[in-house]
């Protein structure tokens, strides 16, 4: 990850970090719930938690595994996260770039990444690290947003993204992931694409504070023509945005037996 961009994700998280411990997408237990039925974790299994953010997914696969290190590039945030979930005695916390991490090789039983890869300016080396820290059938679990496969949906929905948050790289089609995710290794073995309603402001003021910039993003949507509003499933309340719809896509692929 450049340098510009590690400050520009640092600051934005750093400035938002209660708001992503809080946050009801994130939080969603019943998301959290299909992770572990998807992984069917052992009790002996070392995971990571990549980009843990508010430590959501790491507090989850502390419940069932032996140990579990929730790695963030955000200091502040991960302190933050920390202090949140002192109580569990089986979660340690490291600060990592997701492009260098600080691990040995087949270090871990399951990887994790949920609503972060958005943030990374070179997927392809978050990949191969992934799959370098894990052990032979190790297990990697992605959940992302991505963009349609259509290119003028593609260009609109990043183009809000990075309206509203600096420190979004890009959203990335499923066909574009599957491209990078299979030569570096991994068998993929379940998929799944959904839809993801987020109400408007919440969303918004997530990450954007100033009041002029909150009205061009909305503005940007209210002008958008009708092939966007139908794919977003925008809804309108009074003229105003009350909340849309996000492709999101989980997946969950296994490393090689390389022994």
């Amino acid at each position: 990850m450049s340098e510009e961009m590690k400050k520009r994700v640092q600051s934005t998280f750093s400035k938002n970090k209660e708001a992503y411990v809080s946050s009801a997408t994130h939080n969603n237990q019943q998301d959290l719930n299909l992770i572990t039925e998807w992984l069917n974790p052992e009790p002996n299994w070392k995971g990571l938690d990549l980009a843990t953010g508010g430590g959501h997914v790491a507090r989850e696969m502390s419940r069932w595994m032996d140990h579990v290190v929730a790695s963030d590039l955000t200091k502040d945030m991960l302190q933050n996260t920390a202090r949140h979930l002192s109580d569990i005695k089986n979660l340690s916390y490291i600060v990592a770039d997701v492009s260098s991490l600080p691990f040995l090789d087949e270090s871990f039983d399951v990887v994790c990444c949920r609503i972060a890869p958005h943030h990374f300016s070179d997927p392809e080396k978050f990949i191969k690290e992934a799959y370098r820290v894990l052990k032979p059938r190790g297990l990697f679990l992605m959940i992302d947003n991505t963009a349609p496969e259509d290119d003028h949906l593609d260009l609109f929905y990043n183009t809000f993204e990075e309206m509203r948050d600096p420190s979004h790289h890009r959203a990335w089609k499923v066909s574009e992931w599957k491209t990078m995710i299979q030569p570096a290794g991994f068998q993929l073995k379940r998929e799944m694409k959904r839809k993801k309603t987020l109400p408007f402001r919440d969303w918004l003021e997530r990450t954007l504070h100033d009041k002029n910039s909150q009205q061009l993003v909305e503005e940007y949507f209210l002008k958008a023509g009708p092939q966007a509003s139908s794919y977003f499933s925008f809804v309108l309340k009074e003229g105003s945005m009350e909340s849309f719809s996000i492709d999101e896509w989980m997946v969950l692929c296994q490393k090689h037996d390389t022994h």
